[in-house]
């Protein structure tokens, strides 16, 4: 006890003459878009430092990386990436970088589903528009943090478990909002193909006219074809997203009598002062948002 209180009692000297005590290293931490920075986040607690490459509102199919980036990259101490193809931008980056590491790839072990996109078969990147997948992103994502710091391992997993909880209700919610809602009511039309997984999960179809990457453009024909199929449809209500350009959706819906139903959060978070600056938030935002949409329209 005397040896505590004479610890305790020398601790404003020892900041006074800046000595500051030793403590555990915080991780620096590279996540590649803004999603995935907060569930790093929430798994990494305060033992880590995470930067996002793609900003809040940003779209990480057009991401064009600056020296910053470059300079973030080479200096952190573990890299997380969607994958899927989806940061098609990372290789070149890495090389810009100097960076010697190996980024770790957090959607290995997804039940992944493919698309059609410009007449290729490829991968849908977007899995983490079904919390169901991002309890994948959880596990993949704590062990990578406990190889990289395994001081703090049962810091991570506690942390890991919490937010599994977090996910489970998530998904739960979203069944609650959607189950009840009659299927042929369950159809809107986005900016571009990127709730794949959110629509098998719960049985919603998304219609749009750009595939699975905001770099392609849609063709006069492909939007003809998109607009005569929402018709036959019964498609009532639109959405854009807040890393995409909505005017070609507006356009599309004008000529369909679609109504607009608002923006979703699919690619990025909002900024902290938006409605989504968490990947919870913007969940629970996206299912409110398109739960409204079709019982209105139901």
């Amino acid at each position: 006890m005397m040896r505590k209180l004479a610890l305790t009692s020398a601790l404003p000297l020892l900041l006074v003459l800046g000595i500051v005590p030793a403590q555990a290293e915080t991780l620096k931490v590279v996540a590649s878009f803004t999603v995935l920075a907060d569930v790093v986040k929430q798994v990494g607690g305060n033992h880590v430092d995470v930067k996002s490459l793609v900003g809040p509102n940003g779209d990480p199919h057009e991401f064009e990386p600056s020296p910053s980036d470059a300079k973030n990259l080479k200096e952190s101490q573990l890299t997380f990436v969607s994958g899927e193809g989806l940061e098609g931008w990372m290789d070149r980056l890495i090389s810009a970088s100097g960076y010697k590491g190996q980024p770790v790839t957090v959607s290995k072990g997804i039940k992944t589903r493919t698309m059609t996109d410009d007449g290729k078969t490829i991968i849908d990147p977007h899995v983490w528009n079904s919390p169901v997948n991002v309890k994948i992103w959880v596990g993949n994502i704590e062990k990578a943090l406990i190889a990289a710091d395994p001081a703090d391992a049962a810091d991570f997993k506690a942390n890991a478990k919490a937010y599994d909880k977090v996910l489970d209700g998530l998904n739960a919610y979203a069944h609650e909002q959607f189950d009840h809602i009659p299927a042929a009511d369950r159809k809107i039309l986005t900016s571009h193909d990127a709730f794949g997984y959110f629509g098998r999960e719960y049985n919603v179809k998304f219609l749009s006219p750009i595939g699975f990457s905001t770099e392609t453009e849609a063709s006069a024909a492909d939007v003809a074809k998109l607009i005569k199929q929402i018709k036959a449809e019964h498609v009532k209500t639109y959405f854009f997203e807040n890393s995409n350009d909505p005017r070609l959706v507006k356009q599309i819906a004008s000529a369909t009598d679609a109504q607009p139903g608002g923006e979703l959060y699919v690619e990025a978070l909002s900024k902290a002062d938006g409605p989504a600056p968490t990947y919870e938030k913007m969940f629970r935002y996206n299912v409110d948002a398109l739960a409204k949409a079709m019982k209105k329209s139901s």
